[in-house]
């Protein structure tokens, strides 16, 4: 896998690189510091992944992200860093970003690439835990997509981090129902995973 890594902290970039290549599935096929570079970094390379920071100078790689997203939809964009701010997640989340991850996770970010190059989205426990405290920016209007009202009940409780053993007892359901009931919601919302059911449900 083809990977850019941009991040304004210099040593951050050689040690990621160092060790992302250790693994021997990873190639990083350039670096730079900040936001402008990943953008034209981004075009000169075409990597599977772009690897960036949020706080450098010059463009944010929240800025960068959303550039490259406009020229290439398909862009896979996997964002590092050290701020779990709300405001950036949200933003993150909902201009398209594979996936969200702090830098303190750093036995994480290779598994979180190759997750992602296969089609996966990947936050951090952490960032899901954050999420689970934010309020929804709307009500979704689970009618109109098809969703029950329990399985609404499902949602909120999976947005709150429970496991399917969790939401059955505080729903009073088995454990079985309660996977059958998610498997039903992802097929209905087309969502991968609970994650990402977690995400929908706070950035409606």
């Amino acid at each position: 896998m083809k990977i850019i890594i941009v991040d304004d902290d210099k040593i951050v970039e050689s040690s990621l690189k160092t060790i992302l290549e250790a693994s021997g599935e990873i190639s990083v096929v350039a670096t730079g510091n900040n936001g402008r570079q990943a953008v034209e970094l981004y075009k000169a390379h075409m990597p599977d992944i772009a690897l960036l920071d949020i706080q450098m100078p010059e463009m944010t790689g929240l800025s960068a992200a959303a550039e490259i997203l406009e020229i290439y939809p398909s862009a896979k964009i996997l964002f590092l860093t050290t701020f779990a701010d709300n405001e950036y997640i949200i933003r993150a989340l909902n201009m398209g970003a594979k996936g969200y991850i702090l830098k303190q996770d750093f036995e994480g970010i290779a598994p979180a690439l190759k997750a992602v190059n296969v089609g996966q989205s990947v936050f951090g426990r952490d960032i899901v835990t954050k999420l689970s405290t934010l309020a929804p920016n709307e009500k979704a209007d689970y009618r109109k997509l098809g969703i029950s009202e329990k399985e609404e009940e499902i949602i909120a409780q999976v947005a709150k981090g429970l496991n399917n053993k969790e939401i059955g007892q505080e729903l009073f359901l088995s454990e079985g129902t309660v996977r059958n009931y998610i498997s039903t919601i992802l097929e209905k919302l087309h969502l991968r995973d609970r994650t990402q059911l977690a995400i929908f449900h706070h950035t409606r």
